[in-house]
């Protein structure tokens, strides 16, 4: 159910490699968080190659001129929504958030099937 995967770095935009310049490769608790990462940082509907489920729409949330608290409420029901899409995320709760600018910086805790849990942080520029 859960899978393996290839690490993948985000801030640097590239896999990660092992000492001997292969790819490394992740255990499937850390394949399932790299999958909660990049569906906060996707698009939906962006991407031919994604199905239609997959991604958030933070897009939408862009110039609509809602207060903080309303804009936060929202950015939890999106997130929320992109993560419990996987049927390996079993619950994303205990959001925080901490604005700079236009920009709400936030983070959850989201928990798999298997009762295993992380912090998962992302952003969202209005």
């Amino acid at each position: 159910m859960f899978g393996r995967s290839w690490l993948f770095d985000f801030e640097a935009g590239e896999f990660r490699m092992t000492p001997t310049r292969k790819i490394a490769s992740a255990d499937e608790t850390a394949a399932w968080m790299m999958w909660c990462e990049k569906a906060v940082r996707t698009a939906r509907y962006h991407h031919l190659i994604y199905s239609r489920d997959y991604g958030q729409e933070y897009e939408g949330l862009i110039g609509r001129g809602m207060s903080r608290g309303a804009l936060e409420s929202e950015i939890q029901r999106m997130t929320t929504e992109a993560l419990m899409i996987d049927p390996r995320t079993a619950r994303v709760d205990q959001f925080s958030f901490r604005w700079s600018g236009d920009a709400c910086l936030f983070s959850c805790r989201v928990m798999n099937v298997r009762d295993e849990t992380a912090v998962l942080e992302g952003s969202v520029t209005v």
